[in-house]
């Protein structure tokens, strides 16, 4: 794993130990969503739903000389927050980081034991595409 998404992780991680309750960090997660760039309605496709998540989430990734970027957004403002927070650990890295990164954060910061199940799958699912996306330029790269 990079150093630089290892960090990214920990500063998040350090970011929701400044707050006491879960409501709390669910207004950061919200403010997290707010920041999150629009994405374009060019990208808001049926191809770009992201399967598995009871929210509509729209993910859009491609290459930026030998990083894959993403972009997102959902309908969801949670969601919103959750799906930025994946952005930004894993957008502007090689694919070949990204499919091998472990993405630790979530679980220490307890999003798995806070989140309804169907949140909590849906967050699964949007890890898992980004992942494939990575996959999935690694092949087109070694062709």
């Amino acid at each position: 794993m990079s150093t630089e998404i290892k960090e990214i992780q920990e500063e998040l991680i350090d970011d929701f130990e400044l707050f006491d309750d879960w409501e709390s960090k669910y207004e950061y997660i919200i403010d997290l969503g707010k920041q999150l760039p629009p994405l374009n309605e060019q990208y808001k496709t049926e191809e770009n739903i992201i399967k598995g998540c009871q929210s509509r989430v729209w993910l859009h990734a491609h290459m930026e000389g030998d990083k894959l970027k993403f972009d997102a957004d959902s309908d969801a403002i949670i969601v919103r927050g959750l799906v930025s927070m994946l952005v930004k650990v894993l957008s502007g890295h090689t694919p070949e980081t990204i499919a091998k990164t472990d993405l630790y954060f979530m679980e220490r910061i307890g999003l798995h034991q806070h989140l309804a199940q169907t949140r909590s799958n849906g967050l699964a699912s949007m890890v898992k595409q980004m992942k494939n996306y990575a996959v999935a330029y690694q092949a087109v790269n070694k062709e």
